[in-house]
């Protein structure tokens, strides 16, 4: 009847608000395992410098700087004292930067880029990883998504050599293939990984880059 409550269009329209609601409280979820696949974040300013000021892509992941009454804040203080230019929010930016281009670059095998932001034991840990890759015949798939979180973990400075620890949260794509192309290691799904990466600089070297000594996993 043309007169009639459309009851049952009204109950479509619920059921489908429903379902939008529910997916998205699944697909929202951080559990820090696999994750739905995202659009490809704009790395933005790669420049490993952390002096140079990051343009809105690479500051789009929230920063994370110690309050100056903890015991990273009094490090970064001191690092402060001897370096005025140092600013702990545009040294995160830089942080981003670098570690875009250094995890690209151990994908992609590429040992110049490297060999300019690692210091020489670190190099030499992330060359042999590669090597190893290379003669196996083995290609190496990462992707980074996305950077959730930036964060400054500690701080330390002996004498002139500054170091600083910077928390990473990501969003990334792992995954090895045999010269076949069978899968050795990881997968095409999202996962969300904690890293914990060291910086140093020495504060007497005009070079502003600092470089990574030290890298883990939380």
């Amino acid at each position: 009847m043309s007169g009639a409550f459309p009851v049952d269009l009204i109950l479509f329209a619920m059921i489908a608000a429903f379902l939008v609601l529910r997916l998205r409280n699944v697909l929202g979820r951080r559990q820090g395992f696999e994750r739905p696949p995202q659009e490809q974040a704009v790395p933005g300013n790669l420049r490993p410098v952390p002096q140079a000021v990051p343009d809105a892509a690479a500051a789009a992941a929230p920063r994370g700087v110690p309050d100056a009454r903890s015991a990273a804040g009094q490090a970064l203080l001191r690092i402060r004292a001897q370096d005025p230019s140092f600013d702990p929010a545009l040294f995160l930016g830089g942080a981003e930067g670098a570690f875009r281009m250094i995890v690209e670059a151990f994908a992609n095998g590429d040992r110049d880029t490297l060999r300019n932001l690692l210091s020489g034991d670190t190099y030499a840990g992330f060359e042999q990883a590669i090597a190893a890759r290379e003669a196996a015949g083995e290609k190496q798939r990462t992707e980074i998504r996305n950077v959730q979180d930036m964060a400054i973990e500690g701080g330390d400075l002996r004498g002139s050599i500054a170091e600083v620890t910077v928390r990473i949260v990501s969003d990334q794509v792992n995954m090895t293939t045999a010269a076949d192309g069978q899968v050795v290691s990881g997968h095409d799904g999202v996962t969300e990984i904690v890293d914990l990466w060291t910086f140093q600089r020495d504060l007497r070297n005009q070079e502003p880059t600092w470089k990574l000594v030290g890298t883990g996993a939380v």
